[in-house]
């Protein structure tokens, strides 16, 4: 009788094992499987929050059709203390194990508002979006200038909130001063900026803040930045450049990006440079007698006069032979990269086209008649209004 009651015993547990096997491989199979959702939405992960609040977040929302399993995998997976706050984009028919990867990888938010100073040539703007999960595009909320206009509502309101990410959007050819006084512009940022970097030092880029965050911390990202750039553009130089320094690189590159901001034309503008290098012409290039006289501390905001482009200053290249002593602004990868490997050619001229671009030339006579066509169609343009 024992025997038989043994037997039986036996074969209740490997009956229970073999359920528990395949509700295990079901399980697994719901978790790895394509999701529910038709389209894509925006998950927030509040700051303390944990996955049973999640999971039923996104049970509510139709992204998975059970919390348990979800939690369950997310515990397998030894996920559940890495949950990240923030808001986060979770495509249509992602499985669960997808979700889980998504809310704890870390970095940045992927969904939700989001502030980017942007620190362009001209002006700096404060630009409020927020992504739309439907189209995966962001939509403005609103722009403006912090240091002029009417600070809206939205601003206030969106910088408070824990999930909303701060990005520094740095343009090409801005000036180191111009960047040091947006930073300091910027009411999310803390501490001071004991002088102003070395002109050409900060590498345009985009540039993800926290509210707190130390200005002068985010200066040295910059000029860190900047500095596996050039030596990149260094490295990589073609030979017998007139440029016998990464320094003398990085003023060359600063001049061809305030000549043009005309990607395909950079390589072209610095072959002009080059040439007038090695047969000992002037440059002549006005961006360089405007920094003379700005400093890089603004905007001149009208054309050159005559008696600046014969007034003798460190950096007017109508004036000096050869290179200016600094750079002129802090160019881009793609400016650098055009000083190091300019274009073959036999240019040693170009002016403005009218098209936003340039009219290049071998001889003076030819650089003479692409002239007198701008000069036509500078006299076509109408008079700026008072």
């Amino acid at each position: 009788m024992w025997r038989h009651i043994a037997s039986n015993a036996l074969t209740f547990i490997l009956l229970a094992l073999f359920l528990l096997g395949g509700v295990i491989l079901w399980g697994k199979g719901q978790y790895e499987a394509q999701g529910p959702l038709t389209n894509a939405i925006c998950v927030e992960v509040p700051r303390g929050s944990n996955f049973d609040r999640v999971s039923k977040s996104l049970v509510e929302q139709g992204a998975v059709t059970s919390g348990p399993i979800l939690r369950i995998g997310a515990n397998y997976a030894e996920k559940t203390e890495q949950l990240k706050a923030g808001s986060y984009l979770v495509e249509p028919g992602a499985s669960m194990e997808q979700i889980v990867d998504v809310v704890t990888r870390g970095g940045a938010s992927t969904c939700g508002t989001e502030v980017v100073y942007r620190i362009g040539v001209n002006r700096v703007s404060v630009q409020v979006r927020e992504l739309d999960p439907a189209t995966s595009k962001f939509v403005e909320r609103a722009e403006f200038e912090q240091t002029v206009d009417e600070v809206p509502t939205i601003y206030a309101d969106v910088k408070a909130k824990p999930d909303t990410r701060f990005r520094i959007a740095m343009a090409e050819g801005v000036t180191s001063w111009q960047v040091t006084e947006a930073l300091r512009s910027m009411d999310v940022l803390d501490g001071e900026v004991a002088k102003v970097p070395a002109e050409g030092v900060l590498a345009p880029d985009s540039y993800e803040v926290r509210p707190g965050d130390d200005r002068a911390a985010i200066l040295a990202r910059m000029e860190a930045a900047q500095e596996i750039l050039v030596a990149a553009a260094w490295e990589g130089r073609e030979a017998d450049l007139p440029v016998n320094t990464p320094e003398e690189l990085l003023i060359l590159a600063s001049i061809i990006e305030k000549e043009t901001g005309v990607p395909d034309e950079r390589r072209q503008v610095a072959s002009v440079f080059v040439n007038r290098l090695n047969q000992g012409m002037r440059l002549q290039t006005d961006p360089t007698v405007i920094y003379g006289i700005t400093k890089g501390e603004g905007v001149l905001g009208r054309g050159l006069r005559q008696s600046e482009l014969r007034k003798a200053t460190p950096w007017n290249t109508y004036v000096i032979e050869g290179l200016p002593p600094t750079p002129i602004a802090n160019p881009g990868r793609a400016s650098l990269e055009a000083a190091a490997r300019p274009a073959d050619t036999d240019f040693v001229f170009f002016v403005a086209d009218g098209s936003g671009g340039h009219a290049f030339a071998k001889t003076l006579e030819e650089h003479n008649r692409n002239v007198a066509k701008w000069r036509e169609i500078e006299a076509q343009q109408p008079a700026p209004e008072n």
